[in-house]
C-alpha cells in the first residue's frame, strides 16, 4: 500500500501545482454543477474521506474533521494534505501485515465489515473521482487542464 501510495501522492502534487495557476476567486468559486461546490470544497471532500476511513474507522482515532472555511488557498491545501499523508502513513505501518483482515467500520450507523485494503482502495478511488471534478469544474471556469493520471 505505502508504494501505491507514493503514486497517488505524486498524482496529487501534479493537481495541486496545476491549482496554483487558477486564481484564489476561482479555486473558491461555488458552482452548483458540482456536488461539493467548487475546487476547494472538493479537495477538502477528498481529505474528509481520508479522515473519515483512515483515521476514524481503520485507526480509530477522534477526528476533527477540516471545514471548508478553514482552507481558503492551495498552499494550505497541500498543509491538510500533509497532514492526510501523516495519517495513511500511521494507517499503513499499522495494517502492512494485515490488510486482509477484516475490521468493523460503520457506514450510515449500520456496523458491517471491511478490511484495510478495501478501505484504503476506497479512499483512493474516491480522489480520483473527485480529481476529475476539479479538473472539469477548472475548464467550466476557462482554464485549461493537464494530465494528472499516475501515468502521465
Amino acid at each position: 500500500m505505502s508504494l501505491q501510495y507514493g503514486f497517488v501522492k505524486g498524482s496529487r502534487e501534479v493537481l495541486l501545482k496545476y491549482c496554483e495557476t487558477i486564481s484564489v476567486a476561482d479555486f473558491r468559486a461555488e458552482n452548483s454543477s458540482f456536488g461539493r461546490g467548487s475546487i476547494r470544497n472538493l479537495l477538502v471532500h477528498i481529505a474528509n474521506t481520508y479522515e473519515f476511513w483512515i483515521g476514524q474507522q481503520a485507526l480509530q482515532k477522534e477526528m476533527v474533521f477540516t471545514s471548508y472555511e478553514s482552507v481558503s488557498n492551495v498552499e494550505e491545501t497541500r498543509q491538510l494534505f500533509n497532514e492526510i499523508d501523516k495519517l495513511v502513513e500511521e494507517f499503513v505501518t499499522s495494517f502492512s501485515r494485515s490488510s486482509l483482515t477484516n475490521l468493523t467500520v460503520i457506514i450510515n450507523d449500520t456496523s458491517t465489515k471491511a478490511n484495510p485494503l478495501k478501505l484504503f482502495t476506497h479512499v483512493i478511488t474516491h480522489e480520483y473521482h473527485h480529481k476529475g471534478q476539479v479538473l472539469s469544474m477548472s475548464r467550466h471556469l476557462g482554464y485549461t487542464p493537464i494530465d494528472t493520471d499516475i501515468m502521465r
